[in-house]
């Protein structure tokens, strides 16, 4: 049974603006989002048979709802984040802390180098995929990869409403992968290119859906909906797709993958 972290949207709103995404004449709807986040977990642990923990959400951190920048895990190890924004660094400490009851080892990197987890830090078989510029720091690839001990191949974002690259980058496996070319610069779509074998784009106004936050538990997976086209490729491909509205979280830039963190990375594809 994989095992994701999630944290209940009972804090979450769109208090300030850090993306593209964000507009404080659009304030969430508590009791949407509330159902909206429930029908997600439902999703992955009654339909997809997922197990999901919970971290305590804490008041004056909206965002900390969006669990996959918490860190990166990789078997007992994580490397907690280092958050680029000052609204979203309160969330370390928390999210440290509870890493730590779960008796995993934690791992910092320098408080000038930025890092924010898994919403950045992708698996493709045993390599890891990460994304920078828009919030994570193209140095700290070097340092995860020495403390995890791992493969990195770093991928430039280029478009601001694409600013992590879960939103823009999906692994389905250790060969395929979907993706929306036009977030990556030139050089970043020739490494997809060289290292995926199977690369599927999905089209511009599914990606504006967040058809790539999705989160892929083997052959499951669950994303907003809305998306179509990329659920028929699913199919077409042998996966079951779960589709679940999360429009209340898209106006603070997340969606299925954000809200989640893999904390069994062999899940993660």
């Amino acid at each position: 049974m994989p095992r994701l972290l999630m944290v209940p949207p009972v804090h979450y709103d769109v208090r300030y603006v850090i993306n593209p995404w964000m507009d404080l004449s659009r304030p969430a709807a508590p009791h949407v989002a509330q159902e909206q986040w429930e029908g997600l977990r439902r999703v992955l642990t009654d339909e997809i048979g997922a197990e999901v923990l919970l971290a305590e959400p804490v008041e004056g951190l909206p965002d900390m709802v969006f669990t996959a920048n918490a860190g990166l895990v990789h078997g007992r190890k994580v490397v907690v984040s280092s958050f680029r924004y000052p609204e979203r660094q309160g969330e370390s400490e928390h999210f440290r802390a509870w890493f730590e009851q779960q008796e995993l080892e934690t791992r910092a990197l320098p408080a000038d180098c930025h890092f924010e987890g898994e919403g950045d830090a992708l698996f493709v078989g045993d390599t890891l995929f990460a994304g920078y510029y828009w919030r994570t720091d193209a140095g700290s690839h070097r340092l995860v990869g020495d403390l995890l001990d791992l493969r990195v191949l770093s991928l430039q974002l280029v478009d601001p409403r694409f600013y992590h690259l879960d939103t823009c980058f999906c692994p389905l496996d250790s060969q395929t992968a979907a993706y929306f070319p036009p977030a990556f610069d030139e050089y970043g779509c020739k490494v997809l290119e060289a290292n995926i074998r199977d690369l599927i784009e999905v089209p511009g106004e599914e990606a504006l859906r967040f058809a790539c936050n999705a989160v892929v538990l083997g052959e499951h997976v669950a994303l907003n909906s809305g998306c179509p086209t990329f659920e028929r490729v699913l199919r077409d491909r042998g996966r079951i797709p779960h589709a679940t509205p999360l429009d209340e979280f898209i106006k603070a830039g997340g969606s299925a993958k954000c809200l989640t963190l893999h904390l069994d990375r062999g899940w993660a594809g």
